[in-house]
């Protein structure tokens, strides 16, 4: 095998910056930072914006959309519209008598 062709698979930790959750795992990433794990050894330290701890899919705290206001903005948008083709309909089944 060649020298110095793989890169280096050591343990990592990986710290969420949102909400102080870390956890340790292997991995090859690079870092310049280094953290005092809780068994008392130095790790080096990977920092994310985001985990599952943070997620609102994983955590339960989506933020809802507001539809009720998207559906009262387009109906009054098309309310005239609305109403023409209702009335329309209406003239039509009348002459169709």
């Amino acid at each position: 095998m060649k020298p110095d062709l793989h890169p280096n698979y050591r343990p990592v930790v990986y710290q969420d910056t949102s909400s102080d959750f870390a956890f340790l795992t292997r991995s090859t990433i690079e870092t310049t930072e280094t953290i005092e794990w809780t068994d008392g050894e130095t790790y080096p330290l990977a920092k994310l914006e985001i985990s599952s701890a943070s997620h609102p899919f994983y955590t339960g705290k989506q933020i809802l959309v507001d539809s009720g206001g998207r559906v009262e903005r387009f109906r009054r948008r098309y309310a005239k519209v609305g109403v023409d083709t209702e009335r329309k309909a209406k003239d039509a089944a009348d002459s169709d008598k």
